[in-house]
C-alpha cells in the first residue's frame, strides 16, 4: 500500500535524480552564456546568435559525453524504487 510517507519520499528522490542528471547540462550552459556574455561586454557586439549557436553547442556536447551516466542514473533509479513499488514491495 503507498502511503503518503512513501509518495513523498519516492517523489524526493526523483527530484533528486532529475537534478543530478541535469547537473552537467545546466552549468556548461551557465558558464558558456557567462563567457559570452563577458566576450559580448568586452567587445560591444549585441549580437543574438553569438550567444544562442555556442550555448547549443556546449550542450550538445556535455549531453552526448554525460549520456551514459544519465541512462545508468535513470535506470538505477527505476529498478531500485519504482520497479519494487509498481511489484508491491516496499
Amino acid at each position: 500500500m503507498l502511503t503518503d510517507g512513501l509518495f513523498f519520499d519516492t517523489l524526493r528522490q526523483g527530484l533528486g535524480t532529475a537534478t543530478l542528471i541535469s547537473l552537467p547540462i545546466l552549468t556548461v550552459a551557465l558558464v558558456t552564456g557567462l563567457v559570452i556574455g563577458l566576450f559580448q561586454a568586452l567587445t560591444s557586439i549585441q549580437e543574438m546568435t553569438l550567444t544562442f549557436v555556442p550555448k547549443l553547442a556546449a550542450i550538445v556536447v556535455v549531453f552526448w559525453m554525460t549520456m551514459n551516466f544519465m541512462t545508468h542514473t535513470l535506470v538505477a533509479f527505476f529498478d531500485g524504487q519504482i520497479l519494487p513499488l509498481i511489484a508491491g514491495g516496499s
